[in-house]
């Protein structure tokens, strides 16, 4: 993974509270902050996925054979052409649809 630096303007509070944390844990702030950001952004991803299942299972309710789902899917497939059609666009999935595609692959 390519590092790429970054400036951060934080509070001195918050800074005196990683140095500290820094110290105690023996480990470097940087180190502390890219951890914080990496967990931060994996509980996003659970938030949205969560918000995307729950929506997903409140519609389920109104069309529990998916049946307006499937018939607006026909109709945009017979009537649109799809210039990338049959081609993988890994690098414009979100991390939601990553995530899902993941364990979809498992």
């Amino acid at each position: 993974m390519t590092r790429i630096p970054r400036t951060l303007n934080i509070g001195s509070e918050e800074r005196t509270a990683l140095e500290n944390l820094s110290r105690m844990e023996g480990r470097p702030v940087s180190e502390l902050l890219r951890e914080a950001i990496k967990d931060y952004l994996n509980r996003r991803d659970s938030d949205n996925l969560e918000r995307t299942m729950s929506a997903l299972r409140a519609y389920r309710k109104q069309d529990p054979e998916f049946k307006k789902a499937i018939d607006e899917f026909v109709e945009a497939e017979a009537r649109f052409e799809d210039p990338l059609e049959g081609e993988l666009m890994q690098e414009q999935l979100g991390p939601v649809q990553r995530k899902i595609r993941r364990i979809l692959d498992s």
